[in-house]
């Protein structure tokens, strides 16, 4: 992977975290993840003196369940480089089929196509919260392996890009921004679950649009993965001198 596509991939792989951190599948249920891992209520969380007493407790836990999630989609990512160094001689097909399953996500999510697969529901349900801070890394963990249909389709557009790329780190590193993409607002919201809730009343009625966007965003991805032309990204934005930036 090219420095300038490798930043410009990073941005993508950042922003698909950031779809799947505000689509309707995930949003609504961040609140209830946050007090599920921290083992308090919403009204203390809430509660700005609460929040502050128990600071300690919502950090550590909100970032071990980021860690928890994190590392398998990492792994995920280095698996999928693996896989297509192991397959090294088909690189070229890979890309095109690649870029055509993510189009299909794409219209998957705008509602042009209706996939049953996509539909089914993969979460993994504790009946107790497991114990302490082990207890918060493994529900991450559980968090990943069983994300909804709304996650799956812009992960799996990430992952199979990765599976296309020359080297190991091309695929930690793209997973590794994915997360980022994802973790960073959720750890936001466990800092300040007040004024998220403020927002989210707001905005729940656009949550459609989110989806839109995605289906959206996938197609452009899709297409310029099977016709190998994210150069024309990077071209546009160093011409108005954004790559340079991007780039530092």
């Amino acid at each position: 992977m090219g420095e300038s596509i490798q930043h410009i991939s990073l941005l993508a792989a950042f922003s698909a975290g950031l779809l799947s951190f505000v689509s309707p599948c995930v949003l609504p249920l961040v609140p209830s993840y946050i007090s599920y891992i921290t083992g308090l209520s919403l009204d203390q969380l809430s509660d700005a003196a609460e929040r502050q007493r128990f600071r300690k407790a919502i950090v550590v836990n909100s970032l071990l369940f980021i860690a928890g999630f994190s590392g398998v989609f990492i792994a995920f990512g280095a698996s999928a480089t693996l896989i297509g160094q192991a397959l090294i001689t088909y690189q070229e097909h890979i890309r095109k089929l690649g870029g055509i399953l993510i189009v299909i996500f794409g219209l998957y999510l705008l509602g042009v196509l209706n996939l049953s697969f996509l539909q089914t529901e993969k979460r993994i349900h504790f009946k107790s919260r497991p114990a302490g801070y082990l207890g918060s890394f493994l529900i991450g963990v559980a968090f990943a392996a069983g994300w909804t249909p709304c996650v799956g389709p812009v992960l799996g557009t990430i992952l199979l890009y990765a599976s296309t790329t020359d080297a190991l780190t091309d695929g930690v590193t793209l997973l590794t921004a994915y997360s980022l993409g994802l973790g960073l607002p959720l750890f936001a919201t466990a800092l300040g679950v007040d004024r998220f809730l403020g927002y989210f009343k707001q905005v729940r009625a656009y949550l459609w649009g989110v989806s839109l966007v995605s289906g959206a965003f996938l197609v452009v991805v899709g297409v310029m993965i099977y016709a190998n032309s994210l150069t024309l990204i990077t071209s546009f934005l160093e011409r108005y001198g954004i790559g340079w930036y991007l780039g530092q």
